[in-house]
């Protein structure tokens, strides 16, 4: 039996089909890719004038082709307890994926949450929280709480309690 040299060249009696080239349409270039999911946290907005009934909200913008999901775009305002409440029902939905921290609240001083800069960091923290969130495939098709938080109008933490 004879063996095969590593480092020879293949046999040129050997004939090989062209390969056909496949040239890509203009959709599959700069067309909507095939899943997409796009959140954006922004413009938060401090309501209230006095400081024990101030509260800020933040705007979520949602893009999507996902199927799971009731519309493909989507802009909805929630506040940080909000944030918080969805947290805890995704830890209680599922055991199969690590839920990331919210960022942080303000234990130094009360009055320091409505600071311009304290905002700007806590919007950056909620959006991260939320791209990862999102961005996991099984929750993005699994979960209701989800799609719920991202896209309702008005959302109810009790409808998933």
């Amino acid at each position: 039996m004879p063996t095969a040299n590593p480092f020879q060249s293949f046999d040129s009696s050997i004939t090989h089909k062209p390969i056909k080239e496949h040239k890509q349409t203009f959709d599959e270039l700069y067309g909507e890719p095939e899943n997409f999911l796009e959140v954006e946290v922004i413009k938060p907005v401090t309501h209230g004038n006095k400081s024990s009934s101030m509260y800020t909200d933040y705007e979520i913008v949602c893009r999507t082709n996902i199927p799971a999901f009731k519309k493909r775009f989507s802009r909805v305002r929630r506040r940080y307890s909000d944030f918080d409440s969805f947290r805890k029902i995704l830890e209680s939905e599922t055991t199969r994926v690590v839920i990331p921290k919210l960022p942080e609240k303000s234990l130094l001083n009360y009055s320091n949450r409505f600071n311009d800069d304290f905002i700007e960091e806590r919007r950056k923290g909620l959006e991260k929280f939320l791209i990862v969130v999102s961005g996991h495939p099984l929750l993005q098709t699994g979960s209701k709480s989800l799609i719920s938080f991202i896209q309702d109008d008005v959302w109810d933490k009790n409808k998933f309690l």
